[in-house]
């Protein structure tokens, strides 16, 4: 199994590489993708991943990441146009933390689509597509696990919907 090493980053004070990190948190993340795919329903699975312990940790990483890096962004760099983005995304533990924002909301939703495919009696066989893609390609995984909920469980809404009782 490859383990990155662990790179001191001297321009930026000697925190661990960008690459490190990013190497590490795809590691944490392919457990969870593999426990979603194989064994959705054991109690680990469902404690750990579908309980979204990961992605609540992948967006500490992030949070930390981004506001380690808001003054070194470089000049330009901002969300306003593509040439904003790609100036931020320049620096090296900004992309990092912009690759991490995708595994954990793929991850998230990965989790969502396990769980309400249980819930609403999907068959699995049919899910294992789903989350492949949306480990892949994010939104279209999303998209075709939304159009397979539709046709089996013949319901659009992905939220349950309640009355608020009056007193």
């Amino acid at each position: 199994m490859f383990m990155p090493a662990i790179k001191r980053d001297q321009k930026n004070g000697g925190f661990m590489s960008a690459d490190f990190i990013l190497s590490l948190c795809n590691l944490i993340v392919l457990p969870g993708w593999m426990l979603l795919i194989v064994l959705p329903r054991w109690k680990f699975t469902l404690g750990l991943i579908c309980s979204g312990v990961i992605p609540f940790i992948l967006g500490l990483v992030y949070v930390g990441l981004f506001l380690s890096q808001l003054g070194n962004i470089p000049a330009g760099g901002g969300f306003g146009s593509l040439t904003e983005i790609s100036i931020m995304f320049s620096n090296p533990y900004v992309l990092a933390a912009g690759w991490i924002h995708y595994l954990a909301f793929d991850l998230f939703i990965g989790a969502w689509e396990a769980y309400d495919s249980q819930k609403n009696g999907l068959p699995h066989r049919f899910v294992i597509p789903c989350l492949v893609l949306t480990l892949m390609l994010g939104p279209a995984g999303l998209a075709l696990y939304l159009g397979l909920r539709a046709i089996f469980i013949r319901k659009i809404e992905i939220y349950e919907t309640f009355q608020a009782e009056v007193k």
